[in-house]
């Protein structure tokens, strides 16, 4: 049952209910991937010139593949501006859990006009996989400098607001009442927390974490300037406590962040009351979570 004021739940064509991704993913393609299109902000189909009947450009190219295969109860849309480019500028993963909700998993909505910044790839050139295979301190740097997030390759087009509305009322209609996702970094979480999520773990460390950025916190005096994700005055922003959190200024490793969202409900969670704003360049669309 929708939970939405004006949202109903979602059926097939034959009027059926469709309670879960893999009720979706057991239909004709046509139908299932008209379905998951609802999801994608209409602003990129607009912008980038891509129809939302076919997921075709001008030029007749499909720009926009669902993997959602049937009998898995999961999906994953990918929107490029052109087929043969390595990165998208839309990318989602979702799933169903076994407790009937709806796990986010991944999601970016980038600008591909805007400079890459090869923080996801070693100085060999490979994928890092978030820097388990080691960082890339210059594009790290470069990135800082540019007003972006860890982890984040190219600026936002900032729709994230636009997407997660349309992607509330959807779960919504397929009467789960429940978004879990697991932050990858800490301006995700922040992120979140602005969407209306609260945590299901982590957020003692998340309380901990401003108390310590605060004068004569732990995590204060190591803003020391021993490297430039360290310098003193970057506990005042959201971007630069991420970007010492990333550089390991932590006792414990970022991790074991859990949050969820009820649907209709913002739980009203502000674990960094005293932010100051991010510079307009650091608005960023990419949202992380494991």
């Amino acid at each position: 049952m929708a939970r939405l004021p004006g949202n109903e739940q979602l059926r097939d064509a034959q009027g059926r209910p469709l309670c879960s991704l893999r009720d979706i993913n057991a239909l004709a393609p046509l139908e299932k991937e008209g379905i998951y299109s609802s999801i994608i902000p209409p602003r990129l189909f607009e912008r980038f010139a891509i129809s939302p009947a076919t997921f075709c450009g001008a030029d007749g190219a499909r720009r926009v593949s669902f993997i959602a295969p049937e009998g898995l109860g999961l999906l994953r849309i990918e929107m490029r501006l052109d087929p043969a480019d390595r990165d998208t500028l839309f990318f989602l993963d979702i799933v169903d859990t076994q407790f009937r909700q709806m796990e986010l998993s991944f999601c970016i909505i980038s600008d591909p006009a805007a400079p890459r910044f090869d923080v996801d790839l070693t100085s060999g050139g490979n994928y890092n996989y978030f820097t388990t295979l080691g960082r890339n301190i210059p594009e790290e740097l470069r990135a800082m400098a540019a007003g972006l997030f860890p982890n984040q390759t190219r600026r936002g087009l900032k729709l994230f607001t636009e997407f997660f509305a349309r992607f509330e009322r959807f779960v919504d209609g397929l009467g789960m009442e429940i978004i879990t996702a697991e932050p990858l970094t800490y301006d995700n979480a922040i992120r979140y927390e602005r969407h209306g999520f609260d945590y299901l773990t982590g957020k003692r460390l998340m309380l901990e974490i401003n108390e310590e950025f605060k004068p004569g916190g732990v995590l204060y005096r190591r803003l020391d300037g021993s490297s430039p994700f360290r310098r003193p005055g970057l506990e005042k922003t959201v971007r630069g406590r991420s970007w010492a959190i990333h550089d390991g200024i932590l006792d414990e490793p970022w991790d074991h962040v859990r949050i969820y969202k009820t649907i209709g409900v913002n739980a009203g969670i502000n674990t960094f009351p005293d932010r100051e704003p991010e510079e307009a360049q650091s608005s960023t669309d990419q949202n992380l979570p494991r």
